[in-house]
């Protein structure tokens, strides 16, 4: 593909994880369509689309029943790559969904033995992120949830999640790692109902950890769109907090299983906010694409995937700029603010500010007579993505 405005460059800071170009097209009704794809190659292919990191869950890189040999070769194997190729690890995650020892959680799980298990199985695989220099750790509860709430109370799923994370969040600490914990919402699938189902539900159960500095979330696109949220709103909460400290980006339509497709490719609009928000306020964060090709692709086809979501998001970046600097679009924003009525302002309490504000007499037909021009504002969005303005 020749270069334009539109090719990734490392300050884009895109990453893919090893699974999602790996993915090999696997589904509840047919077998894989691809090869599988070892790490070393995985990173070959991410290069050479101009990817700047990859991230990884513990066994996509070493496998659950490695040795220690054989995870001293993959490791050195892998490093070796990523000199080669200079490709970075940003993030690392863990696995606790896919072996059948999860099958009723993990954190969560009313056995001990499968708890203690799953923290010790978290923190091997912070290790093998902190050897690559991953500076966030991603959870994501796959499993932590339920068919039936016949099973545990929920209350007490709550207080074992929070008692893993104050010992993962105490373990990274005394082993020096520094990581920022991001915690990765979901409604629903693989269960029936997963504990924390959206980004909200996180926000708030940081607040009740012993670190909550540490801990922030990882907002992904399909998760919220799957039962008809805002994604944009999602994010700028927890950017409002101080708690984006990851992001993946995918699409899905909303309604529908856990699609993982090419970013922007279901809901380009949606796709614009998004990034127009991430790039209006400045955040310096990978760009992560958890998403995966078609099950129709062979690995060139992958390549096609992983360059359309860079791609999508450089021209979503782009007609965001053209959008900030439309002269119609900032007079439409100006006549918006000005609103011509005066009233007392409101911000903090004071007594006397409270008073003057129950003494004022609003004109609420003056209030609710102005139009406000949101139709025009929302043509001239459409006209930009559409390429025709």
């Amino acid at each position: 593909m020749p270069s334009d405005k539109y090719t990734p460059r490392a300050e884009d800071k895109f990453s893919f994880g090893l699974w999602t170009v790996g993915n090999r097209g696997r589904d509840p009704f047919g077998d894989a369509v691809r090869p599988t794809l070892p790490p070393v190659e995985a990173v070959r292919l991410l290069a050479g689309v101009g990817a700047w990191g990859v991230n990884f869950h513990d066994n996509d890189l070493v496998p659950i029943d490695a040795g220690a040999q054989e995870r001293e070769r993959i490791v050195r194997e892998f490093r070796q790559v990523l000199d080669e190729t200079g490709v970075v690890v940003p993030m690392a995650t863990v696995n606790l969904f896919y072996d059948a020892v999860f099958r009723d959680g993990a954190f969560t799980s009313n056995d001990p033995a499968v708890r203690a298990y799953s923290v010790q199985k978290t923190m091997r695989a912070m290790d093998l992120g902190a050897e690559f220099s991953a500076g966030v750790f991603v959870l994501w509860g796959g499993r932590e949830g339920v068919e039936t709430d016949a099973c545990r109370r929920p209350d007490e799923a709550i207080k074992r999640l929070r008692e893993a994370l104050n010992y993962l969040c105490e373990y990274s600490i005394d082993q020096g790692y520094g990581y920022n914990f991001a915690l990765e919402a979901k409604p629903n699938e693989p269960r029936a109902d997963i504990y924390m189902p959206t980004t909200g539900a996180y926000l708030h159960f940081i607040t009740t950890l012993d670190h909550p500095e540490l801990v922030g979330v990882n907002p992904e696109v399909a998760h919220e769109h799957m039962p008809g949220l805002n994604m944009t709103h999602s994010v700028a909460q927890a950017w409002e907090a101080g708690k984006l400290f990851h992001i993946d980006l995918n699409d899905q339509i909303p309604g529908r299983y856990d699609q993982d497709l090419r970013f922007g490719s279901a809901n380009p609009k949606a796709a614009f906010w998004l990034v127009k928000f991430l790039e209006d306020v400045g955040y310096q964060g990978a760009r992560h694409f958890d998403a995966h090709a078609y099950r129709t692709e062979d690995y060139e086809g992958v390549k096609d995937f992983a360059r359309g979501c860079m791609r999508t998001y450089l021209v979503l970046k782009d007609k965001a700029a053209q959008w900030n600097a439309d002269v119609e679009i900032r007079a439409l924003l100006a006549e918006m603010a000005e609103t011509g009525h005066q009233a007392p302002p409101v911000g903090s309490y004071r007594k006397e500010d409270a008073s003057r504000l129950l003494a004022h007499e609003f004109d609420r037909a003056a209030l609710a007579a102005k139009g406000l021009r949101y139709e025009r504002l929302d043509q001239l969005t459409m006209d930009i993505l559409l390429g025709v303005r």
